[in-house]
């Protein structure tokens, strides 16, 4: 069960990933809050983008060749880009509004149960 999340959560990762690279202006305007991060910067969001292709890539990896380590590390990035969302929600007084939905569902939950299973990874013997 843990491999297949790990599956899933790479892919919406590698799939995140692309969206952002090659569509970074579309990324800025239609996901909730980014916005408010501050002005549309195609270096930084681009970054992001490949930061997440790598990400889901080792957690792939890890998923395929039953590999813990290097899926823990490719699960990583995504839990603390999870932690920043949280520390940004309470810098925003903790507002249950359509940003932290968002966030909880696209961003908090995958990242965190993603990182949770690839801990649960059974190793090759």
């Amino acid at each position: 069960m843990a491999r297949n999340i790990v599956f899933i959560i790479a892919g919406i990762s590698v799939i995140t990933g692309f969206y952002v690279f090659f569509a970074p202006q579309r990324f800025y305007n239609m996901t909730p809050g980014v916005e408010m991060m501050g002005p549309f910067n195609i270096h930084f969001i681009r970054d992001v983008g490949l930061v997440f292709l790598a990400s889901g890539g080792a957690m792939g990896w890890g998923a395929w060749k039953l590999n813990p380590p290097v899926a823990i590390a490719g699960a990583t990035w995504p839990a603390l880009h999870a932690v920043f969302h949280i520390q940004i929600w309470g810098a925003r007084g903790f507002p249950f509004d359509s940003i932290f939905g968002f966030d909880l569902v696209a961003v908090i939950f995958p990242a965190f149960i993603g990182l949770l299973s690839a801990f649960k990874l059974q190793p090759k013997p």
